[in-house]
């Protein structure tokens, strides 16, 4: 794989404090002050720290999928000397952009999996309340989300995740941990990512990941969030 797509997408500082949250949850999970409640979603500790781990790290490789050429107009200035007096006069000229399709493997992938895991493992009460919260998580994080030029879809980073986790707790306390990890991890792609695929070509990004950049946070916070909710 390129540099295109291995990659960390954010400062040395936000990666720091990522990495320290993550951390912090793992020695929570293995001195069993959240560890023990946890299992009851029929993940251990060792597992969920190593989802955890694999999310974080899986954020730093993206897996093309598509490349897209987009013609984008740049306005340019020229400059007209017309009997000593200079004249601006804008032009509009047009460039070809390729902008690499990717899906984010820590971002996307790994959360996916597990999602369909713990859905699966669920009862048919569980599966519908977590489609719910799915589908209302989306909808907050669709109408956050914002398409910046030459970077991707950005979200805010803790609306979906406390979105989900209030959600959870309020239609489905005793299963809290699992609507609000699905609720989390599906409704901020979906509302982020899926729901904004049209704009795209629009951004002129060189790539565009769904599960990467302004979306990674949500999806990552949602996990954590989902564990702290065990305790």
């Amino acid at each position: 794989m390129s540099r295109k797509t291995i990659y960390f997408h954010h400062s040395f500082l936000l990666f720091a404090v990522l990495l320290s949250i993550l951390l912090f949850i793992i020695g929570l999970l293995f001195v069993g002050v959240i560890g023990i409640a946890f299992a009851k979603i029929g993940l251990s500790a060792s597992t969920t720290s190593m989802i955890l781990i694999g999310t974080f790290l899986g954020s730093f490789i993206n897996i093309p999928l598509l490349k897209i050429k987009t013609t984008i107009p740049i306005i340019k200035e020229k400059f007209i000397n017309f009997f000593g007096m200079l004249y601006r006069v804008p032009q509009v000229e047009y460039d070809e952009v390729r902008t690499i399709v990717a899906v984010n493997l820590g971002g996307a992938l790994i959360p996916t999996a597990v999602s369909i895991y713990l859905l699966s493992q669920s009862s048919l009460q569980v599966i519908a309340k977590s489609m719910v919260g799915v589908v209302m998580v989306a909808l907050i994080t669709r109408a956050v989300a914002r398409p910046v030029k030459g970077v991707g879809i950005i979200t805010p980073a803790f609306i979906p995740p406390l979105a989900a986790a209030f959600i959870a707790l309020v239609i489905s306390p005793r299963s809290a941990q699992i609507v609000a990890y699905v609720a989390g991890v599906i409704g901020t792609l979906v509302g982020a990512d899926l729901a904004n695929l049209k704009v795209i070509p629009k951004l002129g990004a060189p790539v565009v990941s769904i599960g990467g950049a302004g979306t990674f946070d949500g999806v990552f916070l949602s996990g954590i969030i989902a564990v702290l909710l065990t305790a």
